[in-house]
């Protein structure tokens, strides 16, 4: 699907790619002076699926065969931080709604890992991640003491346009930058959850929702000793040389 602000606005749309690909370049080298890049982003809907009947493995002449029924056991939410220097998911959070709340306390326990130091949250446009907790919370932690105005009437607060202006600012100790819509595929972390749905999701049988919590947390645990390294990102958002 073509994104809507390509067909919009395609100069507007071009830059922005371009300074998100601009951020993921010079994540290393922020990473070595104590600057936080991070590709943030919620997995919803991981159902707690057990299979009726064990999976029967491999042997000769016949390949795994996994059980089709199942029962269901309710859906959990993980938003998940991919930290684009080192390829390692840091503070996940695992709930079970994805709310401005629930969005704002992600931030919240990320930011408690180095309280006063600088960081740079790359996220999509849901609502969630531009409301008007998000923006108190920011300007707070920031020491931004003019008025934010009014929640959709004045001021920083009165649009979404204005939420993201004021979010993404680059002089600001903690910024967003947000991919344009329907580029999911921009935000690094979409990459890392194509990993946990075949490593992790697509096969398992989780008995409840805390066997799935728990097991999740294992999961990721294991990934960041074991597998965890940064995407070699070649894309720059800019057009190649003729």
């Amino acid at each position: 699907m073509t994104s809507k602000d390509k067909l919009e606005n395609p100069e507007a749309f071009d830059e922005r790619v371009a300074a998100l690909c601009d951020v993921y370049a010079q994540a290393a080298a922020l990473h070595a002076v104590g600057v936080h890049v991070v590709s943030t982003d919620e997995r919803t809907g991981m159902q707690a699926l057990e299979r009726k009947h064990p999976t029967k493995p491999t042997r000769r002449g016949l390949v795994e065969r996994v059980e089709f029924e199942y029962i269901r056991h309710g859906t959990l939410c993980l938003t998940a931080n991919f930290e684009i220097a080192t390829g390692r998911i840091v503070t996940p959070r695992i709930a079970e709604t994805r709310t401005n709340e629930d969005f704002l306390e992600h931030v919240q326990h990320t930011m408690a890992v180095d309280p006063d130091g600088q960081w740079i949250f790359v996220v999509d446009n849901l609502d969630a991640h531009k409301s008007e907790e998000l923006v108190r919370y920011v300007a707070k932690q920031i020491s931004h003491d003019s008025d934010l105005g009014v929640m959709s009437a004045s001021g920083v607060l009165k649009s979404r346009a204005t939420r993201t202006a004021f979010l993404e600012r680059t002089t600001h100790r903690i910024r967003f930058v947000f991919t344009p819509r329907h580029c999911s595929w921009l935000n690094q972390v979409e990459l890392w959850f194509s990993v946990l749905t075949r490593r992790f999701l697509r096969r398992a049988s989780f008995k409840s929702k805390e066997e799935l919590k728990e097991r999740l947390c294992a999961f990721i645990k294991y990934f960041n000793a074991a597998l965890a390294k940064p995407y070699r990102w070649t894309y720059t958002g800019r057009l190649l040389a003729a």
